[in-house]
């Protein structure tokens, strides 16, 4: 489904891949260079991570074409004016994603009734505040790291991706004695062989500035953040990001896929090939669609977390 709405610089695409298992449940991207083969690839791996959860739900998408630090009122009147275009399109729940967040949601629930990821105000288990996804993927690496006999305590972690679901998954590894060794965002790479402070580079980030500007540590371009070498590294950014051309630079033993579709199936066959253990998108980091499926039934959020590591666990 495609949505314009001239009037307000509105331009979106809706996939909605499956419906077998229920509504479809998927995210809402915002980004300036998205495509309607990415809403297609993301809607496909969210029917496979449904189902493989055990969630009464399909698979589905939607980008927005647009940059997501455009003004709070600007994406309002967007976000307002994409919900409204789904309005009758009522086997899909919308949920966060990349560029959008709990108050998104908030006010696509306005208009149209439908939406999980909200607000605790609304009632919603706020999805991104608490580090649902970015806990599951932590629970991955826990059970995926007996398959190379790797010890948590000091192992080297590296996040491509410092937002929702990496600053919250190096969160929580560090509790379990993990050490964050490299971390990038859109504007740079940042990284210290004896450890980055975790906490204050998430202070950093929640006030809007790049990690460039972390006074510690070594400073690189995006791309250096996949030579740094550590134990685990961690995809939570952007599609086919690790692709046949640098898989070789990688130096990691573990990747559980934060980001959906982070590897082209010929850069997974490399990694494989070379020995690294890799836990899928669809596996790894199911736990915030997880969440948003028990708060669409008003569940609680101690009940997603218990949920959360039960399945990933199970699954991985």
């Amino acid at each position: 489904l495609h949505i314009h709405r001239a009037s307000v610089g509105l331009k979106a695409i809706v996939v909605i891949d499956n419906t077998a298992c229920g509504p479809a449940i998927g995210g809402v991207r915002m980004a300036p260079d998205v495509s309607l083969e990415e809403c297609f690839r993301l809607a496909r791996a969210m029917t496979w991570k449904n189902a493989a959860a055990g969630l009464p739900h399909g698979g589905g998408k939607s980008v927005i074409f647009g940059d997501p630090r455009m003004g709070q009122e600007e994406k309002e009147r967007v976000i307002r004016a994409f919900a409204n275009g789904l309005r009758d399109v009522r086997d899909y729940v919308p949920g966060p994603d990349m560029g959008t967040n709990e108050v998104a949601m908030g006010w696509g629930r306005d208009e149209t009734g439908r939406a999980v990821g909200l607000p605790r105000a609304l009632g919603g288990i706020p999805l991104d505040e608490i580090g649902a996804t970015g806990f599951g993927v932590a629970v991955a690496v826990d059970i995926a790291r007996k398959f190379i006999d790797l010890d948590l305590k000091g192992a080297r972690v590296a996040v491509q991706g410092f937002g929702a679901v990496g600053k919250h998954a190096a969160r929580f590894l560090a509790e379990k004695g993990a050490i964050l060794v490299g971390a990038s965002d859109s504007h740079g790479t940042i990284s210290d062989a004896k450890g980055l402070d975790i906490a204050a580079l998430i202070a950093l980030k929640d006030e809007g500035k790049p990690l460039s500007a972390f006074p510690r540590g070594s400073k690189g371009g995006t791309d250096a953040i996949i030579d740094i070498e550590c134990d685990i590294w961690i995809p939570a950014a952007r599609p086919d990001v690790i692709r046949a051309d640098n898989a070789a630079k990688l130096k990691t033993k573990l990747m559980p896929q934060g980001a959906n579709i982070p590897c082209t199936p010929e850069a997974e066959k490399i990694l494989a090939g070379r020995g690294i253990v890799i836990v899928p998108d669809f596996i790894a980091n199911a736990g915030g669609v997880i969440a948003a499926s028990i708060e669409y039934r008003g569940g609680t959020e101690r009940a997603a977390f218990d949920y959360i590591d039960e399945r990933i666990r199970a699954n991985t």
